[in-house]
């Protein structure tokens, strides 16, 4: 049996065939959803070539897109993207223009 070293190393992130840290868990539970399916649709009653052949082109894809998602973005950059996705496009603010300025001014008359 092949056995395959997983050596993280001080201070590292976890590393195997290239691929680091999360897309190690986005490649492990896509395959594990990517059969799951496949199985589900195998007893629903559908021919078996036909899951197989989605089996393998799911599969392959997820391969092809995870080690992909690991060239571009790196270690962090899917978490940095996520995050700038979250950022408001702009800050829209309600009041009116006079009022902004209400809070500075009454400081400066106090003292």
């Amino acid at each position: 049996m092949v056995e395959f070293n997983i050596n993280k190393g001080i201070g590292r992130p976890a590393e195997f065939k290239g691929l680091i840290a999360q897309y190690l868990f986005i490649f492990v539970g896509g395959l594990l959803a990517v059969f799951i399916v496949t199985v589900v649709i195998y007893m629903i009653g559908i021919p078996q070539m036909i899951c197989v052949g989605f089996g393998l082109i799911s599969g392959s894809v997820l391969t092809w897109a995870t080690f992909h998602l690991n060239g571009k973005y790196g270690q962090h950059g899917l978490m940095k993207v996520q995050a700038t996705k979250n950022h408001p496009r702009y800050i829209s603010n309600r009041r009116r223009f006079g009022r902004l300025f209400t809070h500075i001014i009454k400081k400066e008359e106090k003292e």
